[in-house]
């Protein structure tokens, strides 16, 4: 597997990028879905990358600056063909990674509480994240479940 930073220009990348929308959609209450389109992945305050094997596109994952010494998990997705092989967890090892060298001190994270995040929210209490208050722009939702890992 190789993790690349991404333009979020492939067909394919589109394409999962769509399909995790869909998914959020159909799992979160309307209020509550908080991903962001094309356009706003691509701004300066982001950072994109995709997991390939190959040709195939496995995962995405992107990092937003909220602070000089805070960062953000957004928009991060698991094609369903690659769950359950690790591709997640070394997706997030990257972002971390990412996070550490801008010199972050902390990161953040905002997923639902539905049956369809039991599987996310398993993977990030693991690596240590920690449920703690709202942050940045999110409201008080009680559909929201807000993590944080102190860096």
């Amino acid at each position: 597997m190789r993790i690349i930073a991404d333009d979020l220009t492939h067909p394919a990348v589109i394409a999962l990028l769509q399909t995790y929308h869909g998914l959020m959609r159909d799992s979160s209450p309307p209020v509550s879905v908080h991903t962001l389109d094309l356009a706003r992945l691509r701004q300066p305050d982001i950072a994109f990358w995709t997991a390939w094997d190959e040709d195939d596109l496995l995962a995405f994952a992107a990092l937003r600056e909220l602070a000089s010494d805070h960062g953000e998990v957004k928009s991060m997705h698991v094609a369903a063909a690659s769950q359950r092989r690790g591709v997640a967890r070394a997706l997030l090892d990257h972002v971390v990674g990412m996070a550490r060298a801008r010199g972050y001190r902390r990161l953040s994270l905002e997923t639902g509480s539905g049956p369809a995040f039991v599987a996310p929210l398993a993977l990030y209490r693991g690596y240590g994240f920690v449920d703690g208050a709202t942050y940045g722009e999110y409201g008080d939702d009680p559909f929201l479940v807000f993590l944080h890992l102190d860096l």
